[in-house]
C-alpha cells in the first residue's frame, strides 16, 4: 500500500511522530494488560481462589514471557518488518486477553496471561525499532520520553477506571471490554505504522547489512554497557511493574484499610509521575548532551520517595497520593537506559541488542514479583477475610524492601555505564525520503 500526500513538508513533519506514536498505542495496551492485575487483585483472588505465592505467580506469567521472547523478539525486529511483527503481536495478546476473561482456574488464567505477556515482548522493542529509524540519535530520549508517556496512560486506565468497569460490570466482563478496544488499535495500527523513512522497492535494498545470527547475539551479550543498562532500568523499573503492577492496590486495601478504586488511583499516580516525569528526563538528557546526572539523581531521589512511603505512620489519601506521583516521576529516569543501549551497538544490532538487554529488564520484575509473593506468605500470619488471605502492614514492609535495595544496585550499574556523547553538528541529521511502501 502506497501512501499519496501532496504536501510533502507536511508529511516530512508529522510522518515520524504518527507513525512513532501510533506504535506507542500498541504498548499502551500491554501495559493495561500487566497493571490490570492490580486493579482487579482482590477479585481474581477470592474468585480463583489465591494466595500471595500464586498470585504473584499467575502476574510473573507475564513477565516469564517476556523473559523468553525479548531475546528473539530483538532478532525477529532486526530482520523482518516491524509493521507485520506488531500486527502478529498485538493479534496474539487480544486471544490471550480474551481467554484470560473465560479462565475458571490458575492453569488457564496462566496460560492466557503469558500469551498477553508475548505481545509485551514485542511492543516496547518495536517502538524503539521505530524511533531509531525515524529520528536521530539526539531526539531519541524526548521521543522515547514522549513513548513512555503515551504508554503510561494504559497504566494509568488499568487502574481507577479498570477497577470502575470491572465492579460494574464484573472482571471477566471487564476483560472483555479490555478486548475489544485491542481489535480497535489493531486497525489504528495496520493503517498508520511504516516500517521505514527509506525507500525500499525491487530494485532497492536496506543500506543496514544483517549480522549472522549468533555473531549478533554474542556481539550483543558481551557489550557489557547493555548489561549495565538493563540493570539500572530493571531496578528502577520495579515501582512500577511490581507495585504498580500487582501489588500496589493490596498493600493500600489491607495495609492502610482504603477502598479499592481509592487504592487503584492512588497507586495510577506512579504512572502519571512516570507521565510528566519521561519527557522531561529525556528533554533535559538531549538537551544538555548527557545521561548518567539524570540517572544517578533520579535513584537517589526515588529511593527517599520510596522510604518515606514505607515509613510515614498513619499518611492519609493525599500524601500518598503525593508521595507515589513523586515515586513515579524520580523513577523515570530509567527511561534513560534505552537510548543509551542505542547508543552503544551498531544500527544493524539495535533490536538484538535491545532484546538482551530487555531480557534483564523484564526478568528481574519477574523473580521480584514471585519474590514479593514468597515473603507476603512467609510472613503472614493465617488471617482470613472475604474468603482472602489477609496481610497485615508489617508483612508487605518486609515485602517491599527489596525496593531501596534495588534503586541502590541502579545507581552503581550507573556509574559503570559509558555515555557516547554526540556531536552537536549531527543534530538534525534524518533520512528525508518519504516515498514509502508497505
Amino acid at each position: 500500500m502506497i501512501l499519496h500526500i501532496k504536501d510533502k513538508s507536511f508529511l516530512k513533519k508529522v510522518m515520524p511522530y504518527l507513525v512513532c506514536f501510533s506504535a506507542a498505542i500498541f504498548f499502551a495496551y500491554e501495559l493495561i494488560q500487566m497493571h490490570m492485575m492490580n486493579a482487579i487483585a482482590p477479585m481474581l483472588m477470592k474468585d480463583l481462589n489465591l494466595n500471595a505465592m500464586s498470585f504473584g505467580n499467575l502476574c510473573a506469567t507475564y513477565l516469564l514471557a517476556d523473559v523468553i521472547f525479548l531475546l528473539p523478539a530483538g532478532i525477529i525486529l532486526d530482520r523482518f518488518s516491524t509493521r507485520k511483527v506488531i500486527l502478529t503481536a498485538l493479534g496474539i495478546c487480544i486471544l490471550g486477553t480474551t481467554g484470560f476473561a473465560f479462565a475458571h482456574g490458575i492453569y488457564v488464567a496462566s496460560i492466557c496471561h503469558f500469551f498477553s505477556g508475548i505481545g509485551n515482548a514485542f511492543c516496547f522493542l518495536s517502538t524503539m525499532m521505530l524511533i531509531s529509524k525515524w529520528f536521530p540519535l539526539q531526539r531519541q530520549a524526548f521521543i522515547v520520553g514522549l513513548v513512555i508517556t503515551i504508554g503510561m496512560l494504559g497504566g494509568v486506565i488499568a487502574q481507577g477506571p479498570f477497577s470502575l468497569i470491572a465492579e460494574m460490570l464484573t472482571w471477566r466482563n471487564a476483560l472483555m471490554v479490555d478486548a475489544m478496544l485491542g481489535v480497535i488499535i489493531y486497525m489504528i495500527v495496520y493503517i498508520f505504522v511504516y516500517d521505514s523513512p527509506i525507500k525500499i522497492t525491487n530494485n532497492t535494498k536496506s543500506s543496514i547489512p544483517i549480522v549472522p545470527f549468533w555473531n549478533g547475539v554474542r556481539q550483543s551479550i558481551f557489550n557489557i554497557q547493555n548489561i549495565f543498562c538493563g540493570m539500572y532500568t530493571s531496578f528502577m523499573n520495579l515501582p512500577l511493574m511490581v507495585i504498580g503492577a500487582v501489588w500496589g492496590s493490596l498493600f493500600l486495601t489491607q495495609g492502610h484499610n482504603i477502598s479499592l478504586v481509592n487504592a487503584s488511583f492512588i497507586i495510577s499516580m506512579i504512572c502519571i509521575g512516570t507521565i510528566i516525569g519521561s519527557p522531561i528526563y529525556g528533554y533535559f538528557s538531549d538537551n544538555t548532551n548527557s545521561r548518567k546526572p539524570y540517572m544517578i539523581s533520579g535513584a537517589i531521589l526515588s529511593i527517599g520517595v520510596m522510604l518515606l512511603i514505607l515509613f510515614t505512620k498513619h499518611p492519609t489519601e493525599p500524601i500518598l497520593m503525593i508521595l507515589f506521583f513523586l515515586l513515579g516521576l524520580f523513577s523515570s529516569s530509567q527511561i534513560l537506559g534505552y537510548p543509551l543501549i542505542t547508543e552503544s551497538n551498531p544500527k544493524e544490532l539495535t533490536g538484538t541488542s535491545m532484546g538482551v538487554a530487555a531480557v534483564i529488564i523484564m526478568g528481574v520484575p519477574m523473580l521480584v514479583q514471585m519474590l514479593s509473593g514468597v515473603m507476603l506468605d512467609f510472613c503472614w500470619d493465617g488471617t482470613m477475610k472475604n474468603g482472602s488471605p489477609l496481610y497485615s502492614l508489617n508483612n508487605y514492609l518486609i515485602s517491599f524492601s527489596i525496593f531501596p535495595v534495588g534503586m541502590v544496585i541502579a545507581i552503581f550499574s550507573a556509574f559503570f555505564i559509558k555515555e557516547k556523547r554526540q556531536p552537536i553538528h549531527l543534530k538534525n541529521t534524518r533520512s528525508t525520503n518519504f516515498n514509502f511502501l508497505r
